[in-house]
């Protein structure tokens, strides 16, 4: 069975969304890095740089558990928005590759989560990936109405 020759218009919205993808993927790269204030901040307070002394005598917490909150949480935002902009950017290469269709719809639908720029992305690369002739030219078999 041979796959129909993907449109002109197909074709070009896949390549726009495969740029977008690469432009939102360095956006949301950039903007997970805002955290590594905090992650300084919390690093500073582990290792003593930044005293935290509070002003009565007796300190009810450990001041480096504040610390490692805060790294902790740093760290997770940082590692989670990288790894969402690497993901964007190889979905961005796969719709320009016309392949692993799962992988770009997958992407497409967690990058909604990042707003508003990962919502129009996310929601026209779904509106796109869910043509039938764009997923012939995938190679995923076109799901037939029941």
């Amino acid at each position: 069975m041979s796959t129909p020759p993907l449109s002109a218009q197909d074709a070009d919205h896949l390549r726009l969304l495969s740029i977008f993808h690469y432009v939102v993927a360095g956006i949301t790269a950039l903007c997970s890095l805002i955290p590594v204030i905090h992650l300084v901040m919390g690093l500073a307070i582990v290792t003593g740089k930044l005293p935290m002394e509070s002003q009565q005598g007796s300190e009810p917490f450990d001041p480096r558990l504040f610390g490692w909150f805060f790294v902790a949480f740093a760290g997770a935002f940082i590692a989670g928005g990288l790894t969402l902009a690497g993901f964007m950017a190889y979905a961005g290469r796969c719709l320009a590759q016309r392949r692993r269709h799962l992988l770009c719809m997958v992407v497409a639908g967690i990058s909604c989560c990042f707003m508003p720029f990962g919502t129009v992305l996310g929601v026209f690369t779904l509106i796109v990936l869910l043509r039938p002739a764009v997923k012939a030219a995938f190679g995923a078999a076109p799901v037939t109405p029941a």
